[in-house]
């Protein structure tokens, strides 16, 4: 009997214990640990942050869906990891620590065969000082942070009602920061709203974003192929922004944010202050805070974890220029070099570089959107480890292992732009690769068959109806696995 242990009970997390349990059977043991009690179907958070969501409606709890699939649940917080064992024993252990209340100060450790970091990131909000709602912004990166939000835009928007004009501020909230297209649904998600509420004449609102162009999206943009014409994201993004008179600031390092006030540096070195009443702003991205030891309980971190705090898996982290960086630089199976019996997938494990072009102001400030791992990816990763420990328990260390990377590897995105069902709207995104290919693709790094982009009325139902689906899937109903990732 084989014991698979995930850390992390997120899309990527949760989508590897239900395929786990369903493809390697009952005589293994599964085994999750989360510190969180819930599900959350994080890409409805932006719905839940302009309150047309509850949270209700984008969470559930994970105990009674694991223990109907058979699959162990520690609700506790992973603190390190003993890849090798210790003294007492020579199986490697994770160490935790108990969130459960009923377990609430217990510390114990979780022995594995085979182990799966799904942990997600560490919300880095003090990265930028006076970020987060512990500062002066609003986030929605959890339910609970969406549910402030939505209160928070309430109350402007009750402010605009009265006549006062109000300003407000979305975006990113650091140079390196991921989830641009997540700040850009916000965006447009808060201006239908304003409209809808009949006071976008009292408006004024601000994206202010690390990307260089709009249209990035921490991808480098993207080429669509639109009845026989090609067109650039930039352009097709940049309409949109036109049409909702969205103002922008581009290629921008938040550098602090005061009361009403936030503070930022441009890639050409200049700096000025942007003026806020209400603003949502997303934080880097860091590894969970865990540590690493071998045997003698000598400190391994730095050997598998990079200094972001991601693991590290079987990419290039050579660190070559950007002009040398290969889409075959990205990883393909997610093990971890040192420690084969080990995957990261999802968020968890560390890019080899940016898909976006990194740049540095004169000041020396990098100003890089950190490549995206967002749902379907993530999703497609955890599947893709357990496969690959599908094969090794039944062919041993020699097996053939799965392969799932993101160079090779498709992305749908539906960024909504308004909720509605007759009003509402949401730009479709499709792109292949997700890290371009210039080899492949000599052009443009992507498939014009394949890459496309579209806004309208039907983005909004498909947006809708995917919520609906994934939250079936995730609750393990009837036919899940029949769900794509």
């Amino acid at each position: 009997m084989a014991r698979v242990v995930i850390l992390g009970a997120g899309v990527a997390g949760h989508t590897a214990a239900l395929h786990a349990k369903r493809l390697l059977g009952k005589e293994h043991e599964i085994i999750v640990i989360s510190p969180n009690s819930k599900y959350n179907w994080i890409p409805s958070n932006i719905w839940v942050g302009v309150g047309k969501m509850s949270a209700e409606q984008v969470t559930f709890p994970l105990a009674p869906v694991y223990t109907k699939k058979g699959i162990t649940f520690h609700q506790a917080l992973a603190r390190e990891i003993h890849p090798e064992g210790d003294t007492t024993t020579n199986s490697g252990f994770v160490s935790v620590s108990y969130t459960d209340p009923a377990r609430s100060g217990e510390e114990g450790k979780v022995e594995y065969d085979f182990l799966v970091n799904a942990t997600g990131p560490k919300l880095n909000f003090a990265a930028t000082p006076g970020l987060g709602p512990d500062g002066h912004t609003v986030s929605v990166c959890t339910f609970g942070h969406a549910i402030e939000a939505a209160k928070s835009l309430k109350e402007v928007i009750a402010v605009m009602k009265s006549g006062k004009r109000q300003a407000i501020a979305v975006g990113v909230g650091h140079g390196t920061c991921t989830c641009e297209g997540a700040a850009f649904e916000y965006a447009f998600n808060v201006e239908h709203e304003i409209r809808a509420a009949g006071v976008r004449d009292l408006a004024d609102i601000t994206y202010i974003t690390n990307e260089y162009e709009l249209g990035d999206f921490g991808v480098g943009g993207m080429i669509f192929s639109q009845q026989g014409f090609q067109t650039s994201s930039k352009m097709w993004t940049e309409s949109l922004f036109r049409e909702r008179n969205i103002k922008a600031i581009l290629g921008a390092h938040v550098e602090k944010i005061e009361p009403h006030e936030v503070h930022y540096e441009l890639a050409d070195g200049t700096k000025d202050v942007l003026n806020f009443d209400f603003a949502m702003l997303l934080p880097p991205f860091r590894g969970v805070d865990m540590k690493a030891f071998d045997k003698t309980g000598v400190d391994i971190t730095d050997k598998l974890f990079a200094p972001s705090g991601f693991m590290k898996v079987d990419a290039d982290y050579s660190g070559k220029p950007y002009e040398e960086w290969l889409a075959s630089d990205w990883p393909k199976t997610y093990r971890n070099p040192l420690y084969p019996n080990i995957f990261a997938v999802g968020i968890a494990f560390a890019p080899p570089h940016q898909i976006s072009k990194p740049r540095k102001s004169p000041n020396g400030t990098l100003i890089a959107p950190s490549p995206p791992r967002t749902g379907m990816p993530s999703g497609i990763m955890g599947k893709t480890a357990i496969l690959s420990i599908q094969a090794l328990i039944k062919s041993g260390v020699d097996a053939d292992v799965a392969s799932a990377s993101m160079s090779d590897m498709g992305a749908a995105c539906v960024a909504s732009a308004g909720s509605g069902m007759k009003l509402g709207s949401a730009a479709s995104m499709t792109m292949y690769p997700v890290v371009p290919d210039y080899v492949k693709y000599p052009n443009t790094g992507r498939s014009l068959d394949d890459t496309y982009g579209e806004i309208g009325l039907a983005g909004h139902w498909i947006k809708l109806l995917l919520h609906y689906m994934f939250i079936y899937k995730a609750k393990a109903r009837f036919g899940w696995f029949l769900i794509p990732e």
